[in-house]
């Protein structure tokens, strides 16, 4: 049987990371939108600890990752951890992967002593909304994400 376990990503994991990344825009149908580069994603997590990942390991193999950062809520006056991306292989689903490394990631909440963990997931993504279902993870069907990016948030910093 194998054996899964997790270790935090160092600086010479970046390429793997940005392998990661277009492996789940890819599933996502979205590969056309990225633009990190290992230069970017080393900068931002390793120099200005902008965001942590995490991989999970199938007998010392890669096969799966988790990039987040802490937000805050001033609601519960403390921080939260927000999942940015979490992906498996596909050869490796099923195997309850996912949702150790879900876990994992409670559990550096609860260490850290974040009030929530939050993440989005894109509507069409009925798999993975019925699997955080079957966390009882809650949606948050009463909010609207909004988003300034490219030259909307710069023509915003400019006015």
């Amino acid at each position: 049987m194998a054996e899964l376990s997790f270790r935090s990503a160092a600086r010479e994991d970046t390429p793997l990371i940005l392998s990661f990344i277009r492996s789940l825009a890819e599933y996502e149908q979205m590969a056309d939108q990225v633009v990190a580069t290992e230069e970017l994603l080393e900068q931002e997590i390793f120099d200005r600890h902008g965001a942590e990942v995490i991989f999970a390991m199938e007998d010392g193999k890669e096969v799966g990752f988790a990039l987040f950062f802490h937000n805050f809520s001033t609601f519960l006056g403390r921080a939260g951890l927000y999942l940015e991306d979490l992906f498996v292989k596909p050869e490796y689903r099923g195997k309850g992967y996912g949702k150790a490394l879900l876990q994992q990631l409670a559990k550096i909440a609860v260490s850290r002593g974040c009030g929530r963990m939050e993440w989005w997931c894109l509507d069409w993504n009925r798999p993975s909304i019925d699997f955080y279902l079957s966390l009882d993870a809650e949606p948050m069907s009463d909010w609207t994400v909004y988003r300034l990016s490219g030259d909307t948030l710069t023509a915003l910093a400019g006015s």
